[in-house]
């Protein structure tokens, strides 16, 4: 209980406005608490008018209060005062339910938003170390229980509030049979603590659980075409109905935990109030009233405490979904890419590369090592190498996805730490192999590039993609929705969305990662028109395996291992005779026989630079 309450306290500051308005919540819950003692007090001078005694000390005097009121009226005034007092009760019920349910709903609102802004602010390397399945849950399911326990705790100090009120009056009436009485709720209270006590594991599993149902269903969907092209649906629908089975059966253990708080409760509370009325029998007729009063007020009472056990197990079991919340939201454990503060005018030089190397995972080598090289401002440069030789490595810390592990990024002579993050990716635009569409209209997912671009730019910017062809011709032109990642459209035509959303950017600096190898030819030769048109003039940074698609860059780096190996024009690199110029004679050879020739791979030939993707 110690660590959720801590965990609470650490998600409070993400209240803000919602803060003062718990306080309103909670001072409403109490004056209800009062509001309904007083009418139920009221009962006592009201019991006595009737049968014509009089108690001393405190009871007597509540019902001198009405002494000053002639006899014949005093049961109508009691009558009255009790009914506005339930009136009154009543009304600040209803605003306490209203306000809580407004504060609550902001409550998960702030937390989502909250955890949305820290995934779309920490460093790349956090995500890819946790599970989208996990995130996800967090993100969905952690914030809306977060906000239940927010909730539960709320009604647990109201609660307590109420109880410490009916609790007073109690001792007033009979201060005796008030500390027995407490001292057997109590024993009650441990009881069903005890017998309850699995809810905090449950709760734990309960969001284990689900994040895993979360990962199922998140692969599943990315992976559909992959399932069917195997022939795998029945194996997935047995691995989804093994997660979603265990979900039902721990969310089932934590229900009927919960759920033996109530009839174990009202059993033994039931045998409490049935003594306390064994013991009242036996007073005198005098002291009836207070009898009576004592017992409803302890009637009263006695859900306040069964909802306390309640929630108190409530709150065990979403401890897990706290605490997964409160992790995600702490910003002291985490990397950043902070973002610098310099902005320049234009990007003159180029980009430079010294002694840079990368490592994702400490336990396992570099993805580069010592990698030094240039990258010209106006000029094509092709990265070539075979898979895993760190291209992709290189581009992620061009884009500064990641941030070197040691060595110095600059551009134009000042680090890239050092400039505007913002800035600096408003000069690239990125165009890969796996091209990301939105569930969203043509327009839409062109405009993504440039949010605020006019109609005619969107047009330019698929005419100079060669889209406007296909975009035409479909059922609602630029309007038409694209489905679930684009898969109304070709990959051809996917391709040309893309890179639409490129041109429309206008960047200074055009990245391709092998935007071309998964076209046929026909596809191939459009986008390479459409490259070779927009890139004129400007910076163009390639990632490819065709020969086609690389052999008028102005530049080629060679990698192998996370190292730079060979650098230079293509007509210098094919004059050394080295890794890159076996590349190119391989290309040659599989273009003239189809194929390449069988037999296992030698010095002279590099297969793994054209059949594995890096």
């Amino acid at each position: 209980m110690a660590v959720l309450l801590r965990a609470l306290r650490a998600l409070f500051p993400l209240l803000r406005l919602q803060r003062w308005m718990l306080s309103v919540i909670i001072i409403l819950g109490v004056l209800t608490a009062l509001s309904e003692g007083l009418s139920i007090s009221l009962l006592v001078p009201l019991i006595q008018n009737q049968m014509g005694t009089a108690d001393a000390g405190v009871i007597g005097r509540m019902t001198a209060l009405f002494q000053g009121i002639p006899a014949e009226r005093r049961l109508w005034w009691i009558g009255v005062s009790i009914l506005v007092l339930v009136v009154l009760k009543n009304i600040l019920s209803y605003s306490y339910s209203l306000l809580f349910q407004w504060v609550n709903a902001s409550i998960s609102h702030r937390l989502r938003c909250g955890i949305f802004h820290q995934l779309l602010s920490v460093s790349q390397s956090y995500l890819d170390g946790h599970d989208s399945g996990k995130l996800l849950n967090t993100l969905g399911t952690d914030t809306w229980r977060v906000s239940s326990a927010f909730a539960v705790l709320a009604n647990m100090i109201i609660n307590a509030c109420m109880t410490l009120t009916l609790g007073s009056l109690l001792l007033l009436i009979s201060w005796k049979l008030t500390l027995i009485t407490g001292c057997l709720l109590l024993l009650i209270s441990q009881i069903v603590q005890r017998l309850t006590g699995r809810a905090k594991q449950l709760g734990l599993q309960a969001t284990a659980a689900s994040a895993t149902l979360s990962q199922r269903m998140l692969e599943t969907f990315h992976g559909l075409r992959l399932v069917r092209a195997f022939g795998r649906e029945s194996h997935e629908q047995n691995r989804f109905d093994v997660a979603s089975g265990t979900v039902r059966k721990i969310f089932w253990k934590l229900e009927s935990t919960s759920a033996l708080v109530h009839p174990l409760s009202e059993v033994l509370t039931a045998s409490l109030l049935l003594g306390i009325v064994a013991m009242m029998a036996m007073r005198t007729p005098g002291q009836m009233a207070a009898s009576l009063t004592f017992l409803i007020l302890l009637y009263r009472l006695q859900p306040r405490i069964k909802q306390f056990d309640s929630d108190r197990v409530a709150l065990n079991a979403f401890s897990a979904s706290v605490e997964e919340v409160r992790a995600l939201l702490d910003e002291t454990d985490k990397p950043y890419l902070r973002s610098g503060a310099r902005v320049l005018n234009s990007i003159e030089k180029g980009i430079v590369l010294e002694n840079v190397s990368l490592y994702y995972d400490s336990g396992k080598g570099p993805a580069l090592d010592q990698v030094t090289c240039s990258i010209n401002i106006g000029e094509t440069t092709a990265l070539v190498g075979p898979s895993g030789a760190g291209k992709s490595s290189l581009i992620s810390l061009v884009c500064r996805f990641y941030d070197p592990s040691s060595g110095r990024l600059l551009i134009d002579g000042i680090p890239l730490r050092e400039l505007d993050l913002a800035w600096w990716r408003s000069q690239i635009a990125v165009v890969s192999q796996d091209v990301h569409l939105f569930n969203a209209s043509v327009a839409e997912n062109i405009l993504y590039g440039k949010l605020d671009a006019t109609r005619e730019e969107l047009w330019e910017a698929a005419r100079k993609a060669h889209a406007l062809e296909f975009i035409e011709d479909l059922p609602n032109s630029f309007e038409t929705v694209l489905g679930d990642w684009g898969l109304l459209l070709s990959g051809g035509q996917r391709q040309r969305v893309a890179l639409a959303r490129a041109f429309i950017r206008d960047p200074q600096i055009l990245i391709l990662d092998e935007a071309t190898n998964s076209l046929d030819l026909i596809s191939e030769t459009v986008v390479q028109d459409a490259l070779e048109e927009f890139g004129r003039g400007r910076t163009v940074v390639i990632i490819a395996h065709r020969i086609s698609t690389i052999e008028h860059a102005d530049k080629v780096i060679v990698l192998d291992a996370g190292k730079v190996v060979e650098s230079g024009s293509v007509t210098q690199l094919l004059s050394e005779s080295g890794l890159f110029s076996r590349f190119y004679a391989l290309h040659l050879r599989k273009t003239k026989v189809g194929r390449v020739p069988p037999g296992p791979p030698n010095q002279e030939a590099r297969p793994d630079l054209v059949e594995r993707k890096p």
